[in-house]
C-alpha cells in the first residue's frame, strides 16, 4: 500500500508536471519571455487589486480551460479545434464575470471590458493549443496554474510599481508618509498613464530576460 502510494504521487508529480509548473513561473514566462497577454499587463496594473483579481481570474481559466480540453481532446476534430477552445473558454468566463459580479462588484466595474477580454487572451488560446490539446487533464492543469501565476506576478509586479509611485498607496492603503508630501513629494502622473506601463513592462522584461540569459532564435 505505502509503494503504490509514493508510486502515485511519483507520477502526479514527475519531472514533466514539475517542468510544466516551474518553466512558466520565469524561464518561459507567458508575458516577459512568450510576450503574451500585454495588453491587460498594461491596461489594468494601475492599482494592485485590479492586477490580483485579474492574475487569480486568469490562472482560474487557463487552468479549468486546460482541463477540460485536455479530458475532449481525443473527441475533438482538428478541423473545429479553436473553436470548441473558444467555447470552452467563454463559458468558464461568463461564469467567472458573474461571480464577480456577485462578490466583488465595485472592481468588476473597473475590469469589466478586460474580463471579457479573457476569452481572446493569448495565454488561455496558447496553452489550450500548444499543451492541453496534446497531453492529459492533470499535467494540464497544473500547466494552466503555472502559466497563470507567471502572468500574475508579472501583473502584481508593475502594479506595486506603478500604485506606490503614481498615487501613493498599495493596495489601497497609503504607502507614503503625509511629511514626504509635505516636504514637497509629488506622485508621478506618468505611473497612472498608459507610457508608464509600458516603461515598467519593458524594464521588466529586460531584466527577467538578462536573468535568464534569454536570447531570441
Amino acid at each position: 500500500m505505502n509503494t503504490t502510494s509514493a508510486s502515485k504521487g511519483f507520477e502526479l508529480f514527475d519531472k514533466n508536471v514539475r517542468k510544466a509548473f516551474v518553466d512558466p513561473l520565469i524561464e518561459n514566462n507567458p508575458v516577459t519571455v512568450q510576450i503574451l497577454g500585454v495588453c491587460s499587463s498594461l491596461a489594468v496594473t494601475t492599482q494592485v487589486k485590479q492586477a490580483l483579481l485579474m492574475g487569480v481570474g486568469v490562472t482560474l481559466c487557463t487552468a479549468l480551460g486546460n482541463v477540460v480540453l485536455a479530458a475532449m481532446r481525443n473527441w475533438i476534430p482538428s478541423s473545429i479545434r479553436i473553436i470548441v477552445q473558444l467555447a470552452v473558454i467563454s463559458v468558464l468566463v461568463i461564469v467567472l464575470d458573474e461571480v464577480l459580479k456577485a462578490y466583488v462588484f465595485d472592481l468588476e466595474k473597473k475590469l469589466s471590458v478586460f474580463i471579457g477580454l479573457i476569452i481572446t487572451n493569448c495565454i488561455l488560446m496558447g496553452r489550450a493549443e500548444a499543451y492541453a490539446m496534446g497531453n492529459p487533464p492533470w499535467p494540464s492543469f497544473v500547466d494552466g496554474i503555472g502559466n497563470g501565476l507567471g502572468y500574475a506576478g508579472v501583473l502584481l509586479s508593475v502594479a506595486t510599481v506603478r500604485e506606490i509611485l503614481g498615487s501613493g498607496t498599495w493596495f489601497g492603503f497609503t504607502v507614503v508618509p503625509q511629511a514626504a508630501y509635505d516636504a514637497g513629494y509629488i506622485n508621478n502622473g506618468m505611473m497612472v498613464l498608459a507610457p508608464g506601463a509600458f516603461v515598467l513592462l519593458g524594464l521588466l522584461i529586460g531584466a527577467m530576460r538578462a536573468y535568464t540569459g534569454y536570447r531570441e532564435t
